[in-house]
């Protein structure tokens, strides 16, 4: 894809979450050739823009202006302009109303372009020290309490990493939520200022770290990474394992297919259920059933 910017087009462009030095040389030339650059908040990127030595001009959009100014960014859109649309930190869209705009873009046929960049969820995971290879990314939580309760219940069983966002003045309640809701044994990990100068990684279970902050201030903000729920399966014989595989197959589900969706049900090696399939008749199924 070509790096040149083009009218007729939204750009997302990634800003750092903290540290200047992680903005793209992409992302800063597509600030300095859009048109103009819609911002959450325009002294904040006035900063980054001044650092840059970038004299692109800013419109305001964020969440109390969205239903307002997305009329008027599509018009202009429309009319053959390029926008870069930036949040304060990290990716637009992301935890900010970015998508209102990125869905009224789609659905009027308008090209949008990402330009990657950092973001807190997953900076934090990547080095939290817990599974990654699936997680699930929270947020922030409602304010109310009940909604709270609610958003959390519904995640308790979860077996992947959780990802959650959260402010200084929330974070001893949310952690208290975690506890009541996931147990205090669950592991957690807390990382503050993340990419700034004071970055911080605390580590250790829901219980400790409600303790930790019992006694320490909440300072800054904060991503937080919290152990899924440990799932167990019951052991399934190789022929509980075969009916499975067969009642599948018989449905047109494809050999391959039918062992990952079982093999991921029962927790098992792919390998070792694809094995077990490739030996099925399903001539012979088919007489039986």
């Amino acid at each position: 894809m070509s790096n040149e910017v083009t009218g007729k087009t939204l750009y997302l462009v990634g800003t750092p979450i903290g540290n200047l030095g992680d903005m793209t040389m992409r992302g800063l030339q597509v600030l300095r050739d859009v048109d103009t650059i819609a911002a959450e908040d325009t002294r904040h990127t006035g900063k980054l823009l001044h650092h840059f030595e970038i004299k692109t001009p800013q419109i305001s959009y964020h969440q109390h202006n969205e239903q307002q100014r997305i009329p008027e960014l599509i018009g202009q859109l429309q009319a053959g302009k390029s926008i870069a649309l930036v949040t304060d930190a990290g990716m637009p869209g992301i935890s900010d109303p970015g998508y209102l705009i990125v869905a009224a873009c789609v659905a009027a046929g308008i090209r949008v372009i990402p330009i990657p960049g950092v973001t807190a969820v997953v900076t934090a995971v990547s080095a939290s020290g817990l599974p990654s290879d699936r997680f699930v990314f929270e947020g922030f939580l409602p304010v109310k309490g009940q909604e709270r309760r609610d958003r959390l219940e519904a995640v308790a069983g979860e077996a992947r990493t959780l990802v959650f966002y959260e402010s200084p003045h929330r974070l001893r309640q949310t952690l208290a939520d975690f506890g009541a809701t996931f147990g205090t044994e669950r592991q957690i990990v807390i990382g503050r200022e993340l990419t700034k100068l004071h970055e911080e990684f605390w580590r250790g279970n829901i219980g400790a770290a409600i303790e930790h902050y019992t006694h320490t201030e909440p300072q800054g903000e904060y991503a937080i990474v919290i152990a899924g729920a440990h799932v167990s399966h019951p052991t399934l014989s190789d022929e509980a394992i075969e009916r499975a595989l067969i009642e599948l197959m018989l449905n047109d589900t494809s050999r391959s297919q039918a062992s990952r969706i079982v093999a991921e049900q029962i927790s098992q090696s792919r390998r070792y259920v694809y094995q077990l399939a490739l030996a099925i008749d399903l001539d012979v199924a088919r007489e039986r059933d």
